[in-house]
């Protein structure tokens, strides 16, 4: 017997899929996935017509990563990292987000987006200050000081005092201990 013929309902695979989604238009968040809810710990909903400012720990995170996203856009087309994000409850994890401009030409405007969880592999384990926790993002990227510091306007020198504020944070005798401390390998 063969199997049964499904129809393609595009509106279930988005609401049940297993990675939070999101369609967003400069930032406010149109329609989200009951993943992206849960994830975040809101009702079913609730994120719809929220800016993605409340999924950040900070305004000045929020800022950043906008400025930072429309370069990459405007060159690939997408974008893509982990960082610290908060949940409805405060708490605070790591996250992978990558996304998607609908049109080229206007990097922030409509775009699907992704978010998946990933503090079962990354827990943030130490009070950090929203520059240390955007300088951590860059660590584990794999950046330098001298990137980081042309992509957060930092100078090197700066820069290399948040790493140092890290390691003693963690416990890090190096920087690629501190890396894996990050990424929560040993």
């Amino acid at each position: 017997m063969a199997p049964a013929a499904y129809a393609i309902d595009y509106e279930t695979i988005f609401r049940f899929a297993p990675v939070g989604m999101c369609i967003s238009v400069n930032r406010v968040i149109q329609a989200s996935n009951d993943t992206l809810t849960q994830m975040f710990r809101y009702a079913h909903g609730a994120l719809d017509g929220q800016s993605f400012l409340a999924l950040y720990p900070t305004m000045d995170e929020f800022l950043r990563t906008g400025h930072r996203i429309i370069p990459i856009m405007n060159a690939r087309g997408r974008y893509s990292d982990e960082r610290i994000m908060r949940r409805a409850t405060g708490e605070l994890f790591w996250c992978h987000v990558t996304g998607r401009a609908l049109d080229a030409q206007d990097p922030l405007g409509p775009g699907v987006w992704t978010f998946e969880d990933v503090s079962e592999k990354r827990p943030v384990s130490a009070e950090l200050t929203p520059r240390e926790r955007e300088i951590a993002a860059f660590l584990v990227e794999g950046k330098t000081s001298k990137m980081i510091a042309r992509h957060t306007d930092l100078s090197p020198r700066t820069v290399e005092m948040h790493r140092a504020r890290l390691m003693r944070k963690f416990g890090a005798a190096t920087s690629s201990e501190l890396v894996h401390k990050l990424v929560g390998t040993r």
